[in-house]
């Protein structure tokens, strides 16, 4: 649920803003798609040698948090799913990307972005796929 109360359409906005501006800079400045499951999984391939910049990006992921933690308050860590369910969850997901050619970093912000009709595509089935998903859950099983 959207706590209307507190949406702040100017942090969505401004979040958005910032994820064009680093794919822009990683795509002209790297020649590289800002896809996350494919600069996590080229760290596995042993032959490139293009580490630095996969590392650098996925540290800023991982301590962008930290960083707007000092400006302002986290939202509260929330799971409403058990352990098991997430850890499936993330399964599929991987095999998801897997098949797909990339996630929806990839397709979704970088694919749409360059008219990749393949991306609008991948796009589409990623959607979809969360509707379905998200009303079953809700409304079919009632959890």
């Amino acid at each position: 649920m959207i706590d209307w109360q507190n949406f702040t359409p100017v942090d969505a906005a401004s979040g958005g803003i910032l994820i064009g501006v680093a794919v822009a800079i990683l795509l002209f400045f790297n020649g590289r798609i800002a896809g996350i499951s494919g600069i996590l999984g080229g760290l596995f391939n042993f032959k490139k040698h293009d580490t630095a910049w996969r590392l650098a990006f996925l540290a800023g992921l991982a301590f962008s948090a930290s960083i707007w933690s000092l400006v302002a308050d986290l939202p509260a860590i929330q799971l409403d799913a058990s352990l098991s369910t997430i850890f499936v969850a993330g399964i599929l997901v991987g095999v998801g990307t897997s098949l797909a050619s990339g996630c929806t970093s990839g397709h979704g912000v970088c694919g749409l972005s360059r008219i990749s009709p393949r991306s609008l595509v991948a796009t589409l089935i990623f959607m979809a796929t969360g509707i379905v998903t998200v009303f079953v859950v809700r409304h079919v099983l009632g959890a």
